[in-house]
Formats: structure tokens, sequence, C-alpha cells
């Protein structure tokens, strides 16, 4: 009985750190996947140079946005903080979707 209680505590301990890193993984990996599209586009002509250079720029504002939740929050980001970064994120997946499919070419 005690060993289960142990565990029990452990796990409640445990969790909210790695659902932390999950979602610190998950926001990391979207940023990776976000700059693989614009590379995409750039390379296949999709995005012009001008095109490329906006969502650039608003990559490196998400990002130092995220770096300023950091620093507020001691290094972690806040539920809060995760769905802001989401919803720009989210954004942001759209313009790249809409730039890339807008018949401009270099």
């Amino acid at each position: 009985m005690k060993l289960t209680t142990i565990a029990m505590a452990a796990a409640l301990v445990v969790a909210p750190a790695l659902m932390n890193a999950q979602s610190n993984h998950d926001i990391n990996q979207r940023k990776i996947e976000q700059q693989h599209r614009i590379r995409q586009g750039v390379r296949s002509g999709e995005l012009t140079p001008r095109e490329t250079a906006r969502l650039e720029r608003r990559e490196r504002g998400i990002h130092r946005e995220e770096h300023a939740m950091r620093r507020a929050d001691g290094g972690r980001l806040t539920r809060q903080d995760r769905r802001i970064l989401n919803r720009r994120e989210n954004v942001q997946s759209r313009r790249i979707y809409r730039l890339k499919h807008n018949r401009r070419v270099d």
C-alpha cells in the first residue's frame, strides 16, 4: 500500500515536468517545420525574396517573444504563453500557405 502511495506521489510530481518538456518539444518542432516550409518555398520558387524576408522577420518576432516569455517565468513557458505562441504560429502557418499559393514567382 505504501509503495503505491509513493508511486502516485512521484507521478504527480513528475507528470507536469514531462508535460512541460513535451510542449516545449512541440513548440520547437513546430518552429523547425515552419522554417522547412519557408525554405521549401524558396527552393521551389513559390516564395519571392520579399515574401521570404517578411516571413523570416515574423518568425524572428515570434522567437523573440518566446524568449521574453521564458525570461519572465524563469526559463519556462506558462500554459497561457504556450497558447499565445501556438496562436501566433497558426497565423504564421496560414501566411506561409497563402504566400506559397499566390502564384507570384521570382
